[in-house]
């Protein structure tokens, strides 16, 4: 489900806002690409899914600003710093940052190594912290900003095979307590977004229709959350009607338990 299969609020602070993603070419991601280009932000987005960026950023050429798409592998991090200056120079700034990029490849407790661990940390929360390190002097110099970082429900629920996953989901959260404590005299606020299971494709690969019935029956609201549902939050935690929201975790799950 996509944005425009809903009425959704119009936000006016949003509009012109500059708005950078990371992993915004597909899922969840795509949809918040979608959700800001549509508020009238002009948006900036990496992800290494090049085809389907690239796709979207067509799909989108009707907004009144066309995203700005850059491949980038976030795990690289001399080369995400470098991709972010660029757009931050293209853009005139950063005035909300979304920190959506993740992997939730699952693995045994037996199968982690050294390696592993570095790589997983690299790709679910390295990068959170130095993007948001990055747009502070320009979010500061203007006088505040959104940094919005992705959690799990995962941890939440203590969920099978995602140990390293759910490790850092759990340090972002933390994290954004920190950062928020720290930015918030600056009028910059910080707040973690908590998705439930979101049916998007690669969502789909780990569950069966037996699995998605059961993910149903565990949540307090009938149906499947969609990307759509997540952006709705998002939207609203980066305008100005959320102007007193900081510090907080936001879970958008149906109740699922």
């Amino acid at each position: 489900m996509l944005a425009t299969d809903l009425d959704c609020a119009i936000y006016p602070s949003l509009k012109g806002k500059r708005v950078f993603i990371t992993g915004g070419g597909s899922g969840i991601g795509e949809g918040l690409v979608e959700a800001f280009a549509r508020q009238g932000a002009r948006v900036a987005f990496v992800d290494i899914a090049d085809q389907a960026s690239r796709d979207l950023v067509e799909r989108l050429c009707d907004t009144p600003h066309k995203p700005l798409y850059r491949k980038c592998d976030i795990t690289n991090l001399d080369l995400f710093k470098q991709t972010l200056a660029e757009i931050e120079e293209k853009l005139g700034g950063i005035d909300v940052l979304i920190n959506n990029a993740a992997n939730d490849d699952r693995h045994t407790v037996e199968e982690v190594t050294p390696e592993y661990w570095d790589d997983r940390m690299a790709v679910n929360l390295r990068h959170q912290f130095f993007a948001a390190q990055a747009v502070v002097p320009t979010m500061k110099r203007g006088g505040g900003g959104v940094i919005l970082n992705f959690g799990s429900i995962s941890w939440h629920l203590g969920l099978e095979d995602l140990v390293l996953y759910q490790t850092a989901k759990a340090a972002i959260e933390g994290m954004t307590r920190a950062l928020a404590r720290d930015l918030g005299r600056y009028g910059i606020r910080v707040n973690t977004i908590v998705p439930g299971n979101v049916k998007t494709p690669r969502q789909m690969q780990w569950y069966t229709p037996e699995g998605e019935a059961e993910i149903v029956r565990s949540q307090c609201i009938d149906g499947r959350i969609q990307p759509c549902d997540i952006a709705a939050m998002v939207l609203f935690l980066a305008s100005d009607d959320a102007r007193m929201c900081t510090a907080h975790d936001y879970f958008v799950d149906a109740g699922w338990r």
